[in-house]
């Protein structure tokens, strides 16, 4: 189930959680970074992710400095990832069907079992 939108909360509700942001700057800044990151992701705004990226480096968040300088040497594939229409989506789904069906016939009969269990699902 997805949290409730800070725009569809009650007012009770709106104030509790602004007190607690109040509270504490490094949830207020994740938390602006994490609607940043969405909007660019969900509104394919490729051209914001370098912005993106560089705006969560001052902040003391070395969980999202570490994922945005995981980024950044792969930032050619992201930005393909959001400007094309298509995906590999398809085939890792089954890509990692085959390999639960691997590890779920592990140390058994082999390799034909295996074969005829992956063609038949």
């Amino acid at each position: 189930m997805d949290p409730p939108r800070p725009e569809t909360l009650a007012e009770a509700e709106h104030l509790r959680r602004k007190a607690v942001l109040v509270h504490c700057p490094e949830l207020d800044a994740l938390t602006g970074h994490v609607r940043s990151f969405g909007l660019v992701l969900t509104e394919r705004q490729d051209e914001r992710l370098p912005q993106r990226l560089d705006a969560v480096r001052p902040d003391n968040l070395p969980d999202r400095r570490t994922r945005a300088a995981g980024i950044d040497p792969g930032r050619d594939a992201v930005v393909a990832g959001l400007t094309l229409a298509w995906n590999p989506g398809v085939v890792e789904g089954r890509v990692n069907r085959i390999k639960m069906r691997k590890r779920q016939m592990f140390g058994r009969a082999g390799l034909p079992p295996l074969r005829k269990r992956v063609l038949l699902a």
